[in-house]
């Protein structure tokens, strides 16, 4: 399989987890997605009260520069993962 189709594999997948993932984790899938289909976060950052879209800007912003392989590998490993758990 391509990686572009694990990668779609695993966005299916993360509806189906047995549990709900930490915060932590959801971000991180938020990001990692938001970064291998989108790629670089170039958008102006949330004001305000919105903590939830904050949270989520900068998690995405992290990940600046990284490819979008990497971003699909490693969403496919964390799903996986969690998967496990």
């Amino acid at each position: 399989m391509s990686l572009q189709t694990d990668f779609e594999n695993a966005v299916k997948e993360s509806t189906s987890l047995s549990e709900r993932p930490s915060n932590q984790d959801l971000l991180k899938l938020y990001a990692l997605y938001k970064q291998a289909t989108t790629g670089d976060n170039n958008g102006e950052s949330p004001t305000g009260f919105d903590f939830k879209a904050i949270a989520k800007y900068n998690a995405w912003k992290e990940l600046n520069g990284l490819s979008g392989d990497d971003a699909m590998s490693q969403y496919i490993d964390l799903i996986n993962s969690l998967k496990s758990a």
